[in-house]
């Protein structure tokens, strides 16, 4: 008798398996949610993927930019230099004190020229 009522038992599960099977399963029930999961994690580790390429691209576009940036900086301090160096010649004052007698016919005034104003 205990085989019998296994038996009926099973029958029982089979035919509430089928009855399951035929009826039209809900849209939550077809999809499950590990699939669901799968997808949306490949297409985050897809799209973070193509975030690395970008982002690696415009770093070694940035880093040339910052060759070229820095290379023309050690130029403009040299011409700097070479212009405070010219600038320091070109202002000396005997220099100047030539040019003062020379083309604009400018002297030292004597003692003898000078007057003191007093207040």
């Amino acid at each position: 008798m205990a085989g019998h009522a296994t038996r009926a038992q099973d029958k029982k599960g089979l035919r509430q398996w089928v009855a399951r099977a035929e009826r039209p399963q809900s849209l939550r029930a077809c999809l499950r949610p590990w699939p669901l999961m799968v997808g949306v994690m490949m297409l985050g580790c897809l799209f973070s993927g193509l975030a690395v390429v970008a982002i690696t691209h415009q770093t070694r576009m940035q880093y040339a930019e910052l060759q070229i940036l820095e290379q023309e900086n050690n130029q403009l301090h040299t011409e700097w230099g070479q212009l405070l160096l010219e600038d320091g010649a070109w202002s000396t004052p005997a220099r100047i004190e030539k040019i003062a007698t020379e083309r604009l016919s400018m002297r030292i005034p004597d003692v003898h020229d000078v007057k003191v104003i007093k207040p």
